[in-house]
């Protein structure tokens, strides 16, 4: 041993004291590192590969010294006096324990006498120069720096990662977490996380998060007193305490959601009423718990700023309805969904309130208690709506449908779906009250229309209207469309789907009596339509005509093909799925220079094969999307090619 280490005897070595007498030598040392105990000259090479203390004549292997064995609250105390953002990020990656240290310090708990933060970014010094490193922030419309955590992602770890390492980018504003990881949920323990990490967190949605419950949300009231939107779905663990405590610590809430979330009620809504002065937005969505006072409890408290309200699936009675009748006077946007305790008189009410003079959208769905008595009120007391919806209202009749129409001042928009007692009395009859304001109408699934002549000699137009949707409403046919021809000479959307009623002779007249120019039709599922209806509208129409739909019309041919090739100059969005067209039809439209065509559909065209490669490769300098699915004449080895050459196009196959 001795000789090993160039040793004379054992006087020789005094431990404490240097290895040579001449302190001028001691620059021949090799510092292995501050936790090494003996030191070797740098010509000798060490074959001891762990620290070792003498002991008489032996060596001894000594426990290396690790900072692991320093408890928490020392950690701690380091990792908030790093000089930077990104030391502490870069210390966060070393383990779930340092990780977990570095999250739970709080902004004001940072000793920032050596830190010196940017605007710009975190600063870097590249020898005498100072530099910006511009970090790559993911970012929204609304600017804010957002995270999004969705399944098996989902977990406290992830989200204690996000609270450290957005720190150096300027702070989270926007989280949301869909779902968890079935093994490692998220908790509140994730949720302190953020709350420590994140204090300008201004958006925050959680979803699906059963592990999730009121002490994650008191820390949250805690630390982020910025939050402005709340997002809360199908979080069950969740009370209105945490709900009071949000309301208490965040006064700049906007927007809260609230859905399936069967603990929180009454008293989380009341606080949210009383302390959230900028309140603007709110949506409850299937809660048991919530009933009239926690309605009239927040209504009542933002009477002057709350905007957009949505209630859907609530035990609620007629006295909501009577108090957002009263008390919504800043209310724009109403929407209400699934309420069945709510009858006639509610509407009544509603309506006669005088409290609704702002409201500009009004969506009702499912609601039994809409009436012919309910829905005049409303059209009397609303006099700025201008967008209104009815679905699934089965008791509403002509009747209270023109009774509605007269008394709405201002209405633009009606949306009508699933009421099956509205007949053709009631939708003609809604045409001639509002033909001076209707812009858009649409008729969805109403089976109570049946195709009959009216016997209507002078009828006034419907100058105004601008968009026509019937959707799937059997009894519509040629003798209502002769009669829409006569009223509504300025149409330019037009959307006929799934009435296969419809024969040329019906959209012929629509067709030539329309003075503005057509720029989208929707014909699909009028199977009866031929080449004839094709080759008029894009004659008298071709130079206004963007986007047309004929999916599933069968009679529909190579001919219509070449009228479009000949006559559109400006289509853009082509889908003839079904169609009877041929390989011819397709270098047709591929060998017309004028047309410029980016979506092209042609699902189940059994008679489009290999032989229009050339046309789609050529096509394919403007087409962003091309649909070939169910063509059974087209080979895989086509497509893959297409898949290659045309990158830029988005391909179904």
């Amino acid at each position: 041993m001795a000789k090993l280490f160039g040793l004379s005897g054992v006087t020789d070595f005094c431990p404490g004291a240097p290895i040579y007498t001449n302190h001028k030598e001691s620059s021949l040392f090799l510092s292995l590192g501050s936790h090494v105990d003996v030191y070797f000259p740098p010509r000798k090479r060490s074959h001891i590969s762990a620290p070792y203390v003498f002991c008489g004549e032996t060596f001894e292997q000594k426990k290396q010294p690790s900072i692991e064995v320093l408890p928490d609250e020392c950690l701690f105390e380091i990792f908030r006096r790093l000089p930077g953002a990104q030391e502490r990020c870069a210390s966060a990656c070393v383990s779930k324990r340092w990780l977990s240290l570095v999250s739970n310090i709080r902004r004001h708990e940072i000793h920032s006498n050596k830190e010196t933060q940017s605007s710009k970014g975190e600063a870097i010094v590249i020898g005498n120069e100072v530099k910006y490193e511009v970090e790559d922030q993911e970012v929204e419309g609304d600017g804010y720096l957002t995270r999004s955590l969705e399944g098996k992602k989902a977990t406290d770890v992830r989200l204690a990662a996000i609270a450290v390492g957005t720190a150096s980018r300027g702070g989270l504003g926007k989280l949301l977490i869909r779902g968890s990881n079935s093994i490692r949920k998220v908790t509140d323990v994730g949720l302190r996380a953020i709350s420590r990490g994140c204090p300008s967190l201004r958006v925050l949605s959680l979803w699906n998060l059963s592990s999730v419950g009121d002490e994650g949300l008191f820390e949250i009231a805690k630390g982020c007193q910025m939050l402005e939107k709340l997002d809360l779905c199908h979080c069950p663990a969740i009370t209105d305490k945490a709900l009071l405590a949000i309301a208490k610590s965040c006064p700049n809430l906007m927007d809260l959601t609230i859905e399936s979330c069967p603990n929180i009620g009454n008293e989380g809504l009341q606080a949210v009423g009383k302390c959230c002065p900028n309140l603007k937005s709110i949506s409850i969505r299937d809660c048991p718990l919530v009933g009239d006072q926690g309605i009239a409890g927040l209504l009542s408290s933002a009477t002057f700023v709350l905007t957009k309200v949505k209630l859907q699936g609530l035990n609620i009675s007629d006295v909501s309805l009577a108090v957002i009748g009263h008390y919504g006077k800043a209310v724009t946007d109403l929407i209400l969904i699934g309420l069945p305790n709510v009858t006639e008189r509610g509407f009544w009410v509603l309506g006669n309130g005088q409290g609704l003079q702002k409201l500009k959208s009004f969506a009702v769905t499912s609601c039994q208690g809409v009436t012919d008595i309910g829905l005049e009120a409303i059209g009397k007391g609303c006099p700025n709506m201008k967008q209104f919806s009815l679905r699934k209202c089965a008791f509403l009749s002509d009747n209270g449908l023109v009774s509605f129409a007269k008394a709405s001042m201002s209405l633009e928009s009606l949306q009508l779906e699933e009421c099956h007692r509205i007949t053709q009395i009631g939708f003609f009859g809604t045409l001639l009250t509002c033909g001076s304001k209707l812009k858009a109408l649409s008729l969805a699934n109403c089976f109570g229309i049946k195709d009959q002549s009216l016997g209507m000699p002078q009828l006034s137009s419907c100058k105004s209207l601008r968009s026509l949707t019937i959707r799937n409403c059997p009894g519509f046919g040629d003798a209502s469309l002769n009669v829409l021809s006569k009223m509504c000479p300025q149409l330019q959307h037009v959307e006929l789907s799934g009435l296969q009623g419809i024969t040329d002779a019906g959209l012929l007249p629509l067709i030539e009596n329309s003075d503005a120019g057509l720029v989208k039709v929707n014909v699909s599922g009028c199977m009866n339509l031929t080449d004839k209806v094709v080759s008029s509208m894009t004659e008298l129409h071709g130079w206004t005509l963007k986007v047309l739909n004929l999916d599933g019309c069968r009679k529909i041919s190579d001919a219509s093909l070449v009228a479009i090739a000949d006559n559109c100059g400006l289509l853009s969005d082509l889908d003839v799925s079904k169609c009877a067209i041929t390989d011819f039809g397709i270098l047709t439209l591929a060998g017309c220079n004028q047309l410029n065509l980016q979506i092209l559909s042609i699902s189940g065209c059994a008679y489009v094969s290999d032989k229009s490669l050339p046309a789609f490769s050529k096509m394919g300098q403007t087409l962003l999307g091309l649909n070939l699915q169910h063509c059974n004449a087209i080979s895989s080895g086509t497509i893959d090619f297409l898949v290659e050459q045309l990158w830029r196009c988005d391909i179904l196959s």
